[in-house]
């Protein structure tokens, strides 16, 4: 063994064979220093972000490999190292220089020094990647990637199906509750696609009346109406050569629902006032927060546009149905505020309970909304319990186990009880002077759900 006296480039030959060991067993070995920045490195990356990468990211921040969600400000494995824990299989979803990705699995630990010396002295921490493509390891830690992290079964089948998308420029029908993550989602299915390139175009199907509607997604002529002075492009053909997102897709008025039905199985459509068919080229990804099968059975939505949508179907899982992701996501939304803010936070105990004790009816954007609020109203460095909104805490003292009712004002459950549905909600509106964006906030909902619950309810004062 070399003692503490001998060159540095001892150590180096060293780490070379601890490389070789773990490069036998498929695994990239690599050390960060106290700043987490990369401070050995196997050559076997090379085989992940292509050649010379192992010498091009020495001295980088792990989050240029790994992503913030890890291992930012606030992120649960940067947090874990930091305390002198070790955390094991956890996933990350890591993008190549060819704009492929790549699930790996990652364990990293504090480096206990050798008492030979041989270890590098500002080698701190020790990371060891692998490849996790197989479906039997896919669950077994956090996924993290593209502004998404969980360490839920259900999420990791999201992951999954993401991967397989990311050659695909399929029709996809994304479904799942308000506030899931939906249109991140789209983008996250467009910024890996053969589209990359192109733009990404959103269009909330809910938030226009169906005459405005048609001319925000087709455009229209000079003349076609009362007001429209000139000629105007329309959401299709900003997203030529890349992706028009339909939100909300459920809502569509019927008459356009045969216009989207034509543009799906014959490519072109034509402008409000004109009879000029024009190509429509761009990749429909489709969103909703409704069942589209009952809108079917109930004719509110055609079948054979349903069926067009949903070449790929993708369903998030509520918030409260993958619990063990509250913490991971509550830790990378509160990096996320602080590096916004300046500050940093941390959670306390009672707080971070009260988090995994609620039932978040409005799911990651309810979530966002809380962190955005505690972070406002909290006074030193450690976000306490009181600091969360009221509705959230009287929410979490009611509900005594994981998936039982939730008592609080933002439970969606009780907005939606039929005996008082419309004078709850009016409450609500009155208590917040009728802003629909403060009303939305404070029931954890979307302004555009909030709208059509008072369209529905006839609340539309």
């Amino acid at each position: 063994m070399a003692n503490p006296q001998e060159p540095v480039d001892s150590r180096e030959a060293a780490f070379a064979a601890v490389n070789a060991a773990f490069g036998s067993l498929g695994r990239i070995c690599g050390a960060l220093d106290g700043n987490f920045r990369i401070r050995h490195t196997s050559e076997r990356l090379d085989e992940l972000l292509g050649p010379g990468a192992t010498r091009r990211v020495l001295g980088d921040s792990i989050e240029s490999i790994l992503g913030t969600e890890l291992f930012g400000a606030q992120g649960p494995l940067r947090q874990a190292l930091l305390a002198g824990e070790k955390r094991e299989g956890w996933r990350a979803l890591l993008r190549t220089d060819g704009g492929e990705t790549r699930l790996l699995s990652v364990t990293a630990a504090p480096l206990q020094h050798d008492r030979y010396g041989v270890c590098d002295p500002e080698a701190t921490y020790l990371l060891v990647i692998r490849p996790a493509d197989d479906e039997s390891t896919a669950a077994t830690g956090p996924v993290a990637g593209f502004g998404l992290i969980g360490r839920s079964q259900a999420m990791a089948q999201v992951f999954r199906l993401l991967e397989v998308l990311q050659h695909s420029e399929a029709t996809v029908l994304i479904a799942g509750e308000s506030g899931t993550g939906k249109e991140v989602t789209a983008r996250v299915i467009h910024a890996q696609s053969p589209r990359r390139g192109g733009p990404f175009v959103a269009v909330n199907a809910a938030a226009l009346p169906g005459e405005l509607l048609e001319s925000e997604l087709f455009g229209h002529v000079r003349g076609a109406f009362t007001g429209a002075t000139r000629d105007r492009a329309g959401r299709f053909e900003a997203a030529s050569g890349g992706t028009l997102f339909l939100d909300e897709v459920g809502d569509l008025p019927l008459h356009l629902q045969v216009k989207l039905l034509r543009v799906l199985q014959e490519h072109t459509y034509e402008r409000v006032g004109d009879d000029k068919p024009r190509k429509a080229t761009a990749r429909i990804i489709a969103a909703t927060n409704l069942d589209l099968k009952r809108a079917v059975a109930e004719g509110a939505f055609r079948e054979d546009l349903y069926y067009r949508l949903r070449i790929f179907p993708l369903e998030l899982p509520p918030l409260r149905a993958r619990r063990e992701d509250i913490e991971p996501i509550a830790r990378l939304v509160l990096s996320n505020v602080c590096a916004r803010t300046g500050r940093a936070l941390q959670f306390s105990p009672d707080s971070m309970r009260a988090l995994l004790s609620y039932d978040w009816p409005g799911n990651v954007r309810e979530l966002e909304n809380a962190l955005e609020y505690a972070a406002t109203v909290c006074r030193g460095q450690t976000l306490q319990r009181e600091d969360l909104p009221p509705e959230l805490l009287s929410g979490a003292a009611a509900q005594p186990h994981a998936g039982a009712p939730v008592a609080g004002r933002a439970d969606l459950r009780r907005i939606h009880a039929p005996s008082d549905e419309r004078g709850d909600l009016q409450r609500e509106l009155d208590e917040h002077r009728w802003n629909r964006s403060e009303t939305a906030a404070a029931l954890g909902l979307s302004r555009s759900t909030l709208w059509r619950r008072m369209r529905a309810l006839g609340l539309t004062g």
